[in-house]
């Protein structure tokens, strides 16, 4: 019988759906003693974490070991300002792209099986200690016979089946909710995200998303997405141009200016919207990790796997709803939604209510001048405000395909809450509408 590849070392991945199920079990119980205690503080008056720095430190280290679909779930949770406190979130936010990397031995087999040569024989230089470590695979500098430095990124042995394993743990989890209520059925969603996660794992496929997205956000010279090196990319491997900076997480601990936190949260906003509203695609694993503050002043993208291409119907709709939004004007919202792909089972007086606030708490920015994003309480109302009417929420559903939309924009919006950047974001709003 073949060995695990994680039986090797216990950097890779741990393998098997049972073990890793067994694992976050582990893992929920102490966070869910965490909570219990901190519930208990609460109501004499105390207001504790939602867990402790021990707790974080234990939910890095597992998750970073299972990596995975596991540690993209943690990735997400270090982006939420408003759940954790900036303490516990540093922790957590090492995940981004700090997990327990895999041995230099490993990563030159998968060159060799990859690429028919060791690391010594394929680049002029090769830096044995990683760049970065993430969910899906880790990243090298490097340096080619050209003289190019490049960042190679190596996958992880067996990952592919360990994240088709961990979403089918996932999906379990979601056909037994669903079974349970009809209202409550999430399984066009989580195929939606299913299908996108698993498609991350084909770096060829992700050299050619890096590549149409470099073509998606060349009128906006600010933005630099890296050159594909196609001779070094393969399957498991992808080598790009490495780019020079530091990345969002690391920029913004370094106390920059008013002036430039503004500068780099317009950039974030023109990531994010003018690709969509102008190719229909969007970056929809926003997370700090995967933007860089570079040398020069511009916005470097990274990590092209979760590109999200979209219908043209639901990017017209889109498209309409935001021009209408940043001109202050008046909309047909349920008609506009309908467009969009929602559908509703309320009256549609109350369909068109909840949908308008919604829009009117996400809009604020584009309303208000100047704009205070570290102030700034969206997340936080529209958390509240799906709580109040979650039980009419739930009879409207959104198209399966504004899974990465929201995962993209709720990104965006915790970012720009983590740069804290204050200033005339009606401008930035209308400069993206200035693209269409």
């Amino acid at each position: 019988m073949a060995s695990d590849p994680s039986d090797l070392d216990d950097t890779l991945p741990t393998q098997g759906r049972f073990t890793r199920f067994r694992k976050l079990a582990g893992l929920s119980a102490q966070l869910s003693a965490d909570v219990l205690k901190n519930g208990a503080k609460r109501l004499v008056g105390e207001e504790p974490e939602l867990f402790s720095k021990a707790s974080a430190e234990k939910l890095v280290s597992t998750l970073g070991e299972l990596k995975g679909a596991a540690m993209k779930l943690g990735q997400a949770l270090s982006m939420d300002t408003e759940l954790l406190s900036p303490e516990v979130r540093q922790v957590i936010a090492r995940l981004q792209n700090e997990a327990p990397p895999m041995p230099y031995e490993v990563v030159a087999r998968v060159l060799r099986e990859e690429l028919g040569e060791a690391p010594e024989v394929l680049f002029r230089e090769f830096e044995r200690t990683p760049l970065a470590a993430a969910s899906l695979g880790q990243v090298h500098r490097a340096v080619l016979h050209d003289g190019r430095r490049v960042a190679v990124k190596v996958q992880y042995p067996g990952i592919a089946d360990t994240l088709a394993g961990d979403m089918d743990n996932l999906g379990l989890v979601v056909k037994t909710v669903s079974k349970a209520s009809r209202l409550t059925d999430g399984t066009a969603y989580f195929r939606e995200l299913r299908e996108e996660m698993l498609l991350e794992t084909d770096y060829r496929r992700e050299a050619r998303l890096c590549a149409a997205f470099a073509q998606s956000v060349a009128r906006l010279p600010e933005l630099k997405v890296p050159d594909v090196i196609p001779e070094r990319t393969t399957g498991r491997v992808l080598t790009l141009e490495l780019l020079q900076g530091r990345t969002l997480k690391d920029w913004v601990v370094s106390e920059p200016s008013a002036a430039e936190r503004f500068r780099v949260a317009r950039l974030l906003i023109l990531a994010i919207y003018g690709p969509f509203f102008t190719h229909g695609e969007m970056h929809a694993d926003p997370h700090p990790g995967n933007f860089m503050v570079l040398d020069d002043g511009r916005l470097g993208l990274l990590d092209f796997g979760s590109i999200k291409r979209f219908s043209p119907r639901f990017v017209d709709a889109n498209r309409r709803m935001f021009l209408h939004a940043v001109k202050l004007e008046s909309m047909d919202v349920l008609g506009l939604s309908r467009e969009v792909g929602f559908t509703s089972e309320l009256p549609d007086a109350e369909a068109a209510a909840l949908i308008q606030e919604v829009l009117h708490i996400a809009g604020r920015p584009m309303r208000a001048s100047p704009y205070d994003y570290a102030t700034c309480s969206i997340t936080r109302d529209m958390k509240l405000h799906f709580a109040r009417n979650a039980a009419r929420f739930l009879k409207i559903r959104p198209p399966a395909e504004g899974v990465m939309f929201f995962r993209s924009t709720g990104g965006l919006a915790q970012n720009l809450r983590l740069i804290g950047a204050r200033g005339d974001f009606r401008s930035v709003y209308q400069e993206v509408a200035a693209l269409l």
